[in-house]
């Protein structure tokens, strides 16, 4: 793929929002997969320029609502804590993928960002009715995400699991994920997207495809999966197994 045309996810422009440390990576990981990037962080882009040029060759530092309005796909690689910056109404009909997790030492002491009754993703598709959330690229420490990517169909390549509502987002996001260097695993719907969050076994692993697959399914037998269970009064949180 080349950066006019898009791929066979319908892709062509990626807008990142938050030009921290996830931002910045994952930028590069697009741009090299030959994406256009547009790079968003709190203010004035002018202020993010001269690092978007040194960190991101290619990116163009723009603002948060010409990101999200002027993408084909939205990354979300903010602090959690700060959702409801995010704009919504540009937001509007786009395929949003959420990276963000809650992380008390940054977000504060928050149980609506820590509740185990639903995942943090569902708490953004509240916050932004109008779009399509997918939760991915979350799990993985940005120097794993920086130093793992392959190409596809290398041995022992790196997976990143994914969640969401939607079949056909799924599909575009798992293209974006291989694009990106790893192999997709869907770990199920949005509210799924719970076992992919801090205090997980998921969360902070830098595995194999199966490696992961096995880590999703077992948890229901981790702490966290058993205040889920026990959050959700008897809603059933489904343990089949990954693809």
């Amino acid at each position: 793929m080349n950066g006019d045309n898009m791929d066979a996810t319908g892709i062509h422009t990626v807008g990142i929002l938050g030009a921290g440390k996830v931002g910045t990576v994952l930028a590069r990981l697009a741009s090299v997969a030959g994406y256009r990037v547009l790079i968003a962080g709190s203010g004035d882009p002018a202020k993010i320029a001269l690092t978007v040029e040194v960190l991101t060759p290619g990116a163009v530092a723009v603002t948060a609502a010409e990101a999200a309005a002027r993408a084909d796909v939205a990354i979300l690689a903010l602090p959690l804590g700060k959702y409801s910056s995010i704009p919504a109404e540009a937001l509007k009909g786009k395929l949003v993928i959420d990276a963000m997790n809650y992380w008390w030492e940054v977000d504060g002491i928050r149980e609506d960002l820590n509740d185990p009754g639903t995942s943090s993703s569902e708490t953004v598709q509240r916050f932004l009715p109008g779009a399509r959330v997918v939760k991915a690229f979350n799990h993985m420490g940005y120097h794993d995400l920086e130093d793992g990517a392959q190409p596809a169909g290398t041995p022992g390549r790196k997976a990143i699991a994914i969640a969401g509502d939607d079949p056909d987002d799924l599909a575009t996001v798992a293209g974006l994920v291989d694009a990106f260097g790893f192999n997709p695993i869907i770990a199920g719907s949005l509210t799924e997207g719970v076992r992919l969050e801090p205090g997980t076994e998921p969360f902070g692993a830098n595995v194999s495809a199966d490696e992961l697959r096995a880590m999703l399914d077992r948890f229901l037998e981790s702490e966290r999966g058993r205040a889920v269970v026990e959050a959700r009064a008897g809603v059933r949180v489904s343990n089949r197994p990954m693809r």
